[in-house]
């Protein structure tokens, strides 16, 4: 082996052990979150980390492997609220998080709070993709794919686990990446939620990569992931983007807000989707808000703005569940 083949092997090499070491503190960055979830909601709520499998994973590193082709097992946290009467039937909340490779943390723990002080039961998955799982689990990921579909395995988890649920009072939300999966949720199933509420969420992936960095880029077009550039594969891009899949729109009601400040998702995007909405003609319900503080975060802080913008999304599950 030549010196320089020496040195590029062992430069892989040690950022192997990098990345191992990042991906064992990811572990340990969710542990302490769901420290933090039991300690900051334990008040209110029986807190609980379920287990359950979805699809196997679309890109099967060993195709040929043991195992392969297994259901790919997902976990999500729930939150039913203290005293609840277990002899009446109870509404769902399916809260899908954000992020392209994220989980579900304590800095929902707001948001989570208010759904159980209004009786909500919710479940929270952490997707394929999801950090804290080990690298096998983050390179699983399938954005706008089969991360939908472990959302729907978290829905009926619960409602298998928890016979008080009403699975006619079933509601889905998100922000971000989680009101992307949302979308296309009651897209795909629109007889499994009675409501859905998307803020600031990702819907149109083509358009996304245009603006966004190629460092961003890259997390899509990885050999594990989609494996192409939207350059290389529009059409993808598009089956995986909600403002270009609406014409599944069944008419589930759905209420959406933005903002023109987002520094994350750009208003066009949520902007395309309002237009290809409104080209459907089913009824739903938006608000824009002009430049709100906080921009892509503007109504998960503790604002007045924030309290007033989600006090009109629960108003509005409320009237479904």
């Amino acid at each position: 082996m030549s010196e320089q083949a020496g040195q590029a092997a062992e430069i892989a090499q040690l950022r192997k052990l990098v990345e191992d070491q990042a991906f064992a503190l990811e572990g340990l960055g969710r542990q302490l979150d769901e420290l933090l979830l039991r300690q900051r909601l334990g008040d209110i709520a029986e807190v609980d980390l379920v287990r359950f499998t979805g699809p196997p994973k679309r890109v099967e590193p060993n195709p040929t492997g043991q195992g392969a082709g297994n259901p790919l097992p997902i976990s999500a946290y729930t939150f039913v609220p203290t005293g609840l009467d277990q002899g009446a039937k109870h509404p769902l909340i399916v809260f899908p998080h954000g992020g392209v490779h994220s989980r579900f943390g304590a800095g929902a723990a707001n948001v989570v709070r208010e759904l159980l002080e209004r009786g909500y039961v919710v479940i929270a998955p952490d997707y394929r993709g999801s950090t804290g799982y080990g690298r096998a689990f983050y390179e699983a990921i399938d954005y706008g794919g089969r991360e939908v579909d472990d959302t729907a395995a978290a829905r009926d988890c619960a409602l298998a686990l928890y016979p008080f649920l009403d699975p006619a009072r079933v509601g889905i939300v998100g922000w971000s990446h989680g009101g992307m999966i949302a979308l296309l949720s009651i897209f795909a199933e629109p007889a499994a939620y009675a409501v859905a509420y998307t803020a600031v969420p990702v819907s149109d992936l083509v358009a996304r990569m245009g603006y966004k960095s190629a460092t961003y880029q890259r997390l899509f077009s990885a050999p594990y992931h989609l494996g192409k550039t939207a350059e290389h594969d529009v059409a993808e891009y598009r089956r995986r983007s909600p403002s270009w899949q609406t014409a599944q729109y069944a008419g589930t009601p759905l209420l959406i807000h933005t903002t023109t400040n987002d520094e994350d998702v750009n208003v066009l995007e949520v902007e395309r989707l309002i237009q290809a909405l409104k080209g459907e003609g089913k009824p739903f319900e938006y608000r824009i808000y002009e430049d709100a503080p906080g921009g892509h975060i503007f109504n998960r802080i503790d604002t007045p703005l924030a309290r007033e913008s989600r006090a009109a999304a629960w108003e509005f599950l409320a009237q479904y569940l």
